[in-house]
């Protein structure tokens, strides 16, 4: 019995940029604990990666799909057309300690498309 591939997981430009934004509250919040408290983002990230490749549909499905103002619907437009230029159809969330980390996913690919706090309303499409 063969074992299945793993998906390719890469990160798109919003996520990265997203990412540092987060180092960049982390610097504001506390200077001291900033860069201890990004390696461990980071290394929860990289676990996250590893399950995201062997099982691309892991997180749950995306909630702020089902919105259902106006101002929901523009940010949901966004961030449809950031998995329509990766071109990938399903966008799922997953849960790395108090962040939630956007995705486009198919069955041999992953793309990270952004990263928020549990706290934030919406993703930053930036």
């Amino acid at each position: 019995m063969a074992l299945p591939l793993n998906a390719k997981v890469e990160a798109a430009p919003n996520f990265l940029a997203n990412l540092d934004a987060a180092h960049q509250f982390f610097l504001v919040q506390d200077a001291d604990s900033a860069d201890t408290r990004l390696t461990k983002l980071k290394a929860d990230i990289r676990e996250m990666i590893a399950i995201l490749a062997w099982s691309p549909a892991s997180g749950r499905p995306a909630r702020f799909l089902s919105a259902k103002s106006a101002q929901a619907t523009l940010k949901t437009n966004a961030v449809q057309q950031l998995a329509e230029q990766a071109g990938l159809p399903s966008l799922r969330e997953y849960v790395v300690g108090q962040y939630i980390v956007l995705y486009a996913h198919s069955e041999t690919e992953v793309v990270l498309l952004a990263l928020k706090h549990q706290r934030q309303l919406a993703y930053s499409t930036d």
